[in-house]
């Protein structure tokens, strides 16, 4: 899971920020991804949730501002990376409310990467620390929509 999964990541032009338990971290800063992050960020979902896994996975991707520093030591070593605010936390928070074979983008997500969605299931979500709802749209690993390469159209079968 985490070779695959980071791999993926890799590949998208992605940041693995952290391997916490069962669960990889990634994400998409502009300046590291380019300005088509959240389309990658969208494509990486798609192609995790396509693998193989033994195990049942659930995916969360969100757009927005967050902040990335590094956390350092007593001694004023770097010991870790993080990236918080709000944006991390709703994206954790799809990932969490999201089933096994799915992904929640929300439509944040779609606007940012130029993609739409309408064709994928709509669902609003109340989300632990919003006060309004989520609009979300889901996105399976057996859907008939291909998240575009950075340099191509969304594809419909």
């Amino acid at each position: 899971f985490y070779g695959l999964t980071t791999s993926v990541l890799f590949e998208t032009d992605g940041f693995v920020i952290d391997l916490v338990g069962d669960e990889v971290v990634g994400l998409y800063p502009p300046g590291f991804s380019g300005p088509e992050h959240a389309k990658l960020a969208i494509r990486a979902a798609q192609m995790i949730l396509q693998a193989n896994f033994s195990i049942p996975i659930g995916l969360g991707v969100h757009t927005g501002v967050a902040y990335i520093g590094t956390m350092g030591g007593a001694d004023n070593s770097i010991m870790d990376v993080r990236a918080l605010g709000d944006s991390v936390n709703t994206a954790a928070r799809l990932c969490s409310k999201a089933s096994p074979g799915e992904a929640f983008i929300s439509e944040a997500a779609c606007a940012s990467a130029g993609i739409n969605f309408d064709i994928l299931e709509r669902r609003q979500l109340e989300l632990k620390g919003k006060s309004e709802v989520v609009d979300v749209r889901v996105l399976r690993g057996d859907s008939s929509v291909t998240v575009p390469d950075s340099d191509k159209r969304i594809i419909a079968k």
